[in-house]
């Protein structure tokens, strides 16, 4: 499957992000005015935070009111959830969360 041109630049900012800090995963969400969020995850000893929620987090802190899409990009496990619901929270139901492996390949195409 081919991603339209604005949902590719999602995978590629989180890919970009994930391989820029050496962590395992990345994520990109874009609201409704296109402007893009992205943020990788966070291991702390005492903060520990998935990309996707993070980055749903730095566009609703931004004034965001609804999201477009998101995309995650980390080694991929197919038994590994992705939390589609915080998507949900700022997105409402139907937006498109586009996982890819660490190459920058989709690998499922969820909804929130």
């Amino acid at each position: 499957m081919e991603l339209a041109p604005e949902d590719a630049k999602l995978v590629t900012l989180a890919k970009a992000a994930r391989a820029r800090t050496s962590t395992i995963e990345g994520a990109a969400v874009r609201d409704q005015d296109g402007r893009t969020y992205v943020a990788v995850n966070v291991d702390l000893p005492s903060l520990q935070l998935d990309a996707l929620p993070l980055a749903v987090a730095m566009a609703a802190s931004s004034g965001a009111k609804r999201l477009e899409a998101a995309a995650v990009v980390r080694d991929y496990e197919p038994d590994e959830p992705v939390d589609t619901d915080v998507v949900a929270d700022l997105g409402g139901e139907g937006v498109p969360v586009y996982v890819a492996d660490a190459s920058g390949s989709l690998v499922a195409e969820l909804a929130s």
